[in-house]
């Protein structure tokens, strides 16, 4: 236990391993995260650009959606830019200070893009299974009410983890085998110093609450869409629901998948030497690819965007 104890840091930064290698392939894999950032950029702004200036999207579907682009450009300026300045370092470090807070930011961005995901699925609940009572449940008003819920809960439900972090003894090891601060290798480091299953135990708790309870409503919703679907056997019927479902449950598989295989558990070391990748996937590969995927179906988001990059 920590009561009692005075809490001091040894440790004033961290050292980021990242993908050790020799400086051709540092330069190398600078070059490749920088272009997939860039596009990532582009790719979730014109998506923004394309239902800000396209009336026909003004609608919640698509309102969400913008700002969800939105949150992805966060979510990958919360670490990518560091990722991209350590190819490029040769010392890797990072302030205690600005480890701490990249953790939050980054966890706290996480949250609120399951969040974010759970309430897409309850928009494309009602669109198909109310869609009489649809317009008047979600108005702009209530629409906005969820994105701001969204950004205000995402961010209060990772401070407890935080704190209980800042106040864990690190006396020593500060070699983190990533490419951020990442939970996992942070509760490593203070348990060498100390037994922590206390801040452990909590913060897989809330990590896989959140995880699950937000990954089960969301296929709980898309249950009774099929069923909604099924019982109206037209092709037209089957052919919306899947143009308008199929996206979303393609970002949601790709970004649990990778999720569940990393924070259910943290601090167990179980799949050591895969949690960077994994972590790789869904916070800098995922973010480039929902562009493509939310376009690659939309025929209105198609035109639109369309438009948008044939302004400039």
């Amino acid at each position: 236990t920590l009561r009692g104890r005075n809490i001091s840091h040894a440790v004033s930064y961290f050292i980021l391993l990242g993908f050790p290698s020799g400086w051709e392939v540092q330069s190398f894999l600078f070059s490749i995260f920088f272009v997939t950032y860039i596009l990532t950029l582009f790719g979730n702004t014109a998506i923004i650009c394309a239902v800000h200036w396209d009336h026909r999207l003004h609608t919640p579907m698509y309102t969400l959606l913008a700002n969800f682009s939105f949150l992805e450009i966060c979510y990958v300026n919360s670490d990518v830019p560091n990722m991209l300045a350590n190819f490029l370092s040769r010392s890797k470090t990072i302030s205690f200070t600005r480890c701490l807070l990249q953790l939050y930011f980054f966890f706290s961005l996480g949250t609120t893009e399951c969040l974010f995901l759970s309430i897409m699925a309850y928009d494309r609940f009602l669109a198909i299974c109310r869609p009489l009572h649809y317009p008047n449940i979600m108005t702009t008003k209530f629409c906005y009410s969820l994105v701001s819920f969204c950004w205000v809960y995402g961010f209060l439900w990772f401070l407890i983890p935080v704190i209980l972090i800042t106040q864990l003894p690190f006396c020593g090891p500060n070699v983190i085998d990533d490419f951020l601060c990442d939970l996992g290798p942070l509760l490593a480091l203070a348990s060498a110093c100390v037994p922590i299953p206390g801040t452990v135990l909590i913060c897989g708790t809330m990590s896989s609450l959140l995880i699950f309870a937000t990954f089960f409503y969301i296929i709980s919703s898309y249950t009774l869409v099929l069923r909604a679907v099924i019982q109206v056997p037209s092709s037209a019927s089957w052919k919306k629901a899947f143009s308008t479902c199929s996206s979303h449950l393609a970002v949601v598989c790709l970004f649990y998948g990778s999720v569940m295989l990393t924070y259910v558990s943290p601090g167990s070391g179980q799949a050591k030497g895969m949690q960077k990748f994994t972590t790789l996937f869904y916070s800098v590969l995922t973010p480039l690819f929902n562009p493509m995927i939310y376009s690659l179906r939309n025929k209105e988001m198609k035109d639109a965007l369309k438009k948008v990059l044939g302004s400039f």
